[in-house]
């Protein structure tokens, strides 16, 4: 279980495929912290940490994840956002983020407004993915609140630490980035399409 408050940057040093799975070696601040089998974050995807070197750690992504997240579309010195899992006696400072990505989108516009940015995003939405107005949303790991969700498209307003301190600031019209729905909607979704018959 995660909060949605990225901890560091990670910035990929290596990649290699062997089959159908993708190694991503990558250094970090906390990198010298972790163990290996320690679940974290990455753009808000839950991997195993399965080796570790001085200042750096690898992860390991089955074909699935990388055809439902933007983690096959990295490259070597791509910026990742990372955190940890939460400790049980930490403050819930975003909103319960579990690291599965439930789809992607695609950043349609980037617009500053005196110091903050405000992206806006296209994505498919389905009965399970449920966004509302200022309701809870994670994209590439950040928990965010959503504002004007309109069909298919979304906004997230960033302010300058958040900007500064993840991976938002490369992120242009055109990218992917990773979503992660809140989970109190997802289970609301559920439970009244199993009511209602369907």
């Amino acid at each position: 279980m995660f909060t949605g408050i990225i901890e560091a940057m990670g910035t990929v040093r290596r990649i290699q495929k062997e089959g159908g799975n993708v190694h991503f070696t990558m250094e970090s601040p906390i990198s010298g912290e972790l163990k290996v089998d320690q679940s974290v974050a990455h753009n808000g995807v839950c991997l195993t940490v399965v080796a570790l070197e001085p200042q750096a750690h690898t992860v390991t992504a089955i074909e699935e994840t990388l055809n439902r997240s933007n983690l096959g579309t990295l490259k070597e010195g791509s910026l990742i956002n990372l955190e940890r899992a939460m400790k049980a006696d930490s403050r819930l400072d975003g909103h319960m983020v579990q690291g599965h990505v439930d789809a992607t989108a695609t950043c349609i516009a980037v617009d500053e407004r005196d110091g903050s940015w405000y992206y806006r995003f296209r994505y498919l939405p389905t009965e399970e993915h449920l966004l509302v107005d200022k309701g809870s949303v994670t994209v590439n790991g950040v928990s965010l609140t959503v504002v004007e969700p309109v069909e298919d498209v979304f906004s997230v307003a960033i302010i300058p630490y958040t900007y500064e301190h993840t991976n938002f600031k490369n992120i242009r019209p055109g990218d992917t980035a990773n979503l992660e729905f809140d989970i109190i909607g997802k289970y609301i979704a559920r439970y009244a399409k199993l009511y209602s018959g369907r």
